[in-house]
C-alpha cells in the first residue's frame, strides 16, 4: 500500500473518505455524472457491506447512499480494467435488490438504483467518455423495460465529444491531468487538506496493519499446508476476495506484496469466473495457460 502522504482522490481509500465525508461534493458529482438533480442525500454508509448469507458471496461498495427519493447511488472508483466490470456492476445491482427485500420489501418497492464507475481507463474501447446502460427490449425499437436500474461507466481516454466541458474536466482530473474545474479542485483541496493535516491517517495505518496482518497469515498457511508461496490457491483466493470488493490490480498488489505481473496474471483468468470466482477453476486454468510457474 502506498504512504499516506502519497494519496491521491484516485485511490480507494482518499475517493471513499472524500465523497463520504463532504455529502455537497458527494452531490455534486453525482449530479454531473447523471445529468438530474438530487435534492438531498438522507443517508451516506462508508464502504457499506452486504452478505446475504453468512456462507455466500458479499460485496462492499466503495460510495453508497441514499436520497429522499429514495433512490439509491453506488460509486465505485476502478483504476485497472479487470476484464470483468459489466458483470461486477450486474452482481453490485442484484446486491442491493436482495438487500433491499430482505429488510421484508416487495418488488414494487424496489428503488431506482443507479452504479457508477469511475475508470481511468476507456472500457468498452469505443472513444466515448461516459457509456450509460439501461436494459431495453431488442425487437420493439425505443421499448425500455421499466426496471429502475441504471449502470454508468464514466471512461478517461475517450476522444468523443459527447460529455459537457464540467464533465471532461472532471475526467481529466481523474486521468492526473491537471485542470481548472471548480469540483475538481475542491476535490483536490480536501485530498490536500487530509494529507496536511493528516486527518484519517491513524485509520489508514490500520488498515495497513490489518492488511499486513491478514498477508502474513496467509502467507503463513500456504507454508503450513506445504504450497508455494506466489503460486498457491491461497493467493489465488487473497486476490479474488479483494477483486469481490472492488479493488483495482495495482492497489491488489501492493496490499498481498506480489509482483504486478503475477497478480495481473491471475486476476486476467480470475474475471472470467466473476462474481463466484471459483480458486481451484482458477488455479487449474493458470497452470494450463502456464500463465504462472506451477
Amino acid at each position: 500500500m502506498k504512504n499516506y502522504e502519497d494519496l491521491c482522490f484516485t485511490d480507494d481509500f482518499m475517493f471513499c473518505k472524500i465523497l463520504q465525508e463532504n455529502e455537497d461534493l458527494c452531490k455534486e458529482l453525482t449530479e454531473l455524472i447523471l445529468g438530474r438533480k438530487i435534492r438531498r442525500i438522507v443517508k451516506t454508509e462508508k464502504q457499506k457491506a452486504i452478505q446475504i448469507a453468512p456462507d455466500g458471496h458479499g460485496v462492499r461498495f466503495d460510495v453508497y447512499f441514499t436520497d429522499d427519493e429514495m433512490n439509491v447511488y453506488d460509486i465505485e472508483m476502478q483504476k485497472s480494467d479487470t476484464k470483468e466490470l459489466p458483470l461486477r456492476s450486474r452482481y453490485y445491482q442484484g446486491m442491493i435488490d436482495l438487500d433491499f427485500l430482505a429488510a421484508g420489501k416487495e418488488y414494487k418497492e424496489l428503488p431506482h438504483s443507479y452504479v457508477i464507475f469511475l475508470c481511468k481507463f476507456d472500457l468498452f474501447k469505443r472513444g466515448y467518455h461516459k457509456y450509460s446502460f439501461v436494459p431495453k427490449c431488442k425487437e420493439v425499437e425505443n421499448l425500455l423495460l421499466d426496471d429502475k436500474t441504471d449502470r454508468v461507466f464514466i471512461c478517461s481516454g475517450g476522444d468523443k465529444n459527447d460529455v459537457s466541458d464540467d464533465m471532461k474536466n472532471f475526467i481529466d482530473y481523474l486521468a492526473g491531468i491537471t485542470t481548472n474545474s471548480d469540483l475538481a479542485c475542491r476535490l483536490e483541496e480536501k485530498v490536500k487538506e487530509a494529507i496536511e493535516k493528516s486527518r484519517w491517517r491513524k485509520e489508514y495505518m490500520t488498515l495497513q496493519e490489518m492488511m499486513q496482518d491478514e498477508f502474513e497469515e496467509g502467507k503463513k498457511q500456504g507454508i503450513e499446508q506445504g504450497i508455494e508461496q506466489g503460486t498457491d490457491r491461497h493467493l489465488i483466493n487473497l486476490i479474488c476476495k479483494k477483486l469481490c470488493k472492488g479493488k483495482d490490480i495495482e492497489t491488489i498488489a501492493d496490499e498481498v506484496e506480489e509482483d504486478l505481473a503475477v497478480v495481473r496474471a491471475i486476476c486476467d483468468i480470475a474475471g472470467g469466473y466473476a462474481p463466484d470466482y471459483d480458486v481451484d477453476a482458477i488455479y487449474n486454468a493458470l497452470k494450463a495457460k502456464e500463465k504462472l510457474p506451477v
